[in-house]
């Protein structure tokens, strides 16, 4: 967790601010994609040390996420975005999610003091149209306590909002597999058909799959 936060600090040596950011819902084959943004406007003792389980959201339980964020949310300045079905259909997935991480770091740059900012993007690719200094990090969520922040502000926020989804068509068991393609959501859109939060574009190769094996 120090190792986190010593990453960020040396990243301010040039620079008033550095922003995390990630997104959360890439994989899935249904529901938005989330991304967030967020910004530690000090990074002092106390908050490092109520910060002192800040991971991967991947690699914490949901309750230790869920406590984050709250942690967070009160300790930063944040944002967090939504990329809709409809524009992942109409776009693709990477090109939507980049599109919210720069929605969600220019709303927090508009909130700060200054704009010599630094912004540190989870991946291998940059912010497209982004007027902003910024860096990729790779497995950024694991090496900076800012993108790891918004990682579980990313996170959370698609986990509460496909449990949301979950209740509206309970057939697909999106509380548990949050629209990633396990094995029960591919049995469920085989007997119910997709919806509209369904990435239908996500489904061709199974279907193609599908039918050949029907054809057998």
């Amino acid at each position: 967790m120090n190792k986190l936060f010593e990453f960020d600090k040396k990243k301010l040596k040039d620079y008033d601010y550095i922003i995390g950011t990630d997104e959360a819902g890439r994989g899935p084959g249904a529901g938005s994609v989330f991304a967030a943004a967020v910004c530690f406007t000090s990074f002092d003792k106390s908050l490092i040390k109520s910060l002192n389980k800040i991971n991967d959201s991947k690699q914490l339980s949901e309750k230790t996420r869920e406590e984050l964020f709250d942690i967070i949310t009160a300790n930063s300045i944040y944002s967090i975005h939504q990329g809709s079905v409809e524009e992942i259909e109409k776009y693709n997935i990477l090109a939507v999610s980049l599109m919210q991480m720069n929605k969600a770091c220019n709303d927090v740059i508009s909130r700060l003091k200054s704009d010599k900012v630094l912004t540190l993007a989870d991946g291998n690719k940059l912010i497209r149209n982004y007027s902003f200094p910024q860096e990729t990090i790779v497995k950024g969520d694991s090496k900076s306590a800012s993108i790891a922040a918004a990682s579980i502000l990313a996170k959370v926020t698609r986990d509460r909002y496909m449990n949301e989804l979950d209740k509206e068509f309970p057939q697909y068991g999106w509380a548990q597999n949050k629209g990633y393609m396990t094995k029960a959501h591919l049995d469920a859109v085989d007997k119910y058909g997709l919806c509209k939060y369904h990435r239908k574009k996500f489904f061709e190769k199974h279907f193609e799959t599908a039918q050949q094996l029907s054809l057998l």
